[in-house]
């Protein structure tokens, strides 16, 4: 099963989003729709509601009247942890029994205003966040839902900004222009990548790309690692993840690949770990590998690691989960600290790179290409552990 986090602000064109994805053939789970249900007439929802908030909050038809509630918490932070305190436990129990009784080979897409807000990004393998911009937003409340500019920018106002929501976003929607612009781009999205991911997932496959390909530094790599290592955080109940690799050091020209490395106690920890890393979305490569760049060590067995890979075609990843104890998981940081501290030398290196990328270009993995480096990553890495150990306060 794919889980999917939607997002976006109100009057971004949310629903537009989740009601394609559910021609598609996702299962949606409106957290919108379930919050009204909790609360409907009949419900222990609706009666503490009226216990903590009076006959006031009731339409004549003994329905909550939403208007006079949001009246009352809008303004006032204890009447609104109040109210969560109610309707929050009973959606969650229900997005659980919804998300149980999907089919094994579900895309699940949940629908989440306040996805950003609540820190629910990492229980994704994948976040949507559709956008549009704040006039149009506001033109949209006014003359869809009749609701009074003022409390349209209010209600903007109080919810996550765009660099909050583009810190989580694996996928930005782009909502403000025609319907059938955005339309196309989540068929496009359901096609190309959910569709994939989701079967990948479950059958436990890993996206790898093949031939070398050196492209310029993308200054949002770090930014994607980031959102990574707090999925891969929350999956393994917060082992230490690192960015490392290329596309951690600024201004290094690499294959778009973002290599992670997560610290263990041990190989059989690494093992029992395997399971919980491929339903988070990295399922183990296949073949028992050793780190092949090192420095000379009387014992080989302290450079065998295991590795992971994405499932997601969007985004592939190297996932090296490697003993902390053991001198790979410290030379990798070293490395890339070293190669941050040093601009001369990454000049150096995106050189050697962009020369070698085209003599592999036919092959169908980076296996040659890495062995090609070797030399010249051999000869860095000394020089690096050289600094690392007359700067020792500047290295972790």
């Amino acid at each position: 099963m794919l889980r999917v986090g939607l997002t976006g602000g109100i009057g971004s064109g949310k629903s537009t989003v989740s009601a394609r994805l559910a021609e598609h053939g996702a299962v949606v789970i409106d957290s919108d729709l379930l919050a009204r249900e909790v609360v409907a007439p009949g419900t222990d929802g609706l009666r503490e509601i009226v216990e903590s908030f009076g006959e006031g909050v009731l339409a004549p038809d003994g329905s909550l009247d939403r208007a006079a509630l949001a009246g009352i918490v809008f303004t006032d932070d204890a009447a609104r942890r109040t109210l969560n305190g109610i309707v929050h436990p009973r959606v969650a129990a229900r997005t659980g029994e919804m998300m149980a009784a999907a089919p094994p080979e579900s895309v699940v897409v949940h629908d989440v205003p306040l996805l950003v807000e609540n820190g629910m990004a990492p229980a994704y393998h994948l976040v949507l966040v559709v956008d549009a911009p704040v006039e149009e937003r506001v033109r949209r409340l006014v003359s869809a839902r009749g609701m009074p500019e003022t409390d349209a920018r209010s209600r903007i106002a109080s919810q996550a900004s765009d660099e909050q929501r583009r810190a989580t976003a694996d996928v930005w929607l782009d909502n403000s222009g025609p319907r059938d612009a955005v339309l196309s781009e989540v068929d496009r999205l359901w096609a190309g990548r959910l569709v994939p991911f989701e079967k990948n997932l479950r059958e436990q496959r890993v996206h790898r790309v093949g031939a070398p390909a050196v492209v310029d530094h993308d200054p949002s790599w770090p930014a994607q690692a980031a959102r990574l290592v707090k999925r891969i955080e929350t999956a393994t109940g917060g082992k230490p993840v690192e960015h490392i690799g290329s596309t951690s050091i600024p201004g290094l020209a690499a294959k778009d690949v973002i290599d992670l490395q997560v610290g263990v106690e041990s190989l059989e920890e690494a093992d029992k770990l395997a399971h919980v890393l491929a339903e988070a979305g990295f399922p183990r490569y296949p073949e028992p590998l050793t780190d092949t760049v090192m420095p000379s060590h009387p014992d080989p067995e302290l450079w065998r690691k295991r590795v992971h890979c994405s499932a997601d075609p969007g985004r592939p990843v190297n996932l090296h989960v490697r003993v902390r104890e053991w001198p790979a998981w410290r030379y990798a940081l070293v490395f890339r600290d070293w190669m941050r501290a040093h601009p001369d030398e990454v000049a150096a290196y995106a050189a050697l790179k962009r020369d070698l990328a085209p003599r592999f270009a036919q092959d169908s993995g980076a296996t040659r290409y890495a062995e090609a480096k070797s030399p010249w990553m051999t000869a860095a890495l000394a020089r690096a552990v050289e600094w690392a150990d007359s700067h020792a306060d500047r290295v972790r």
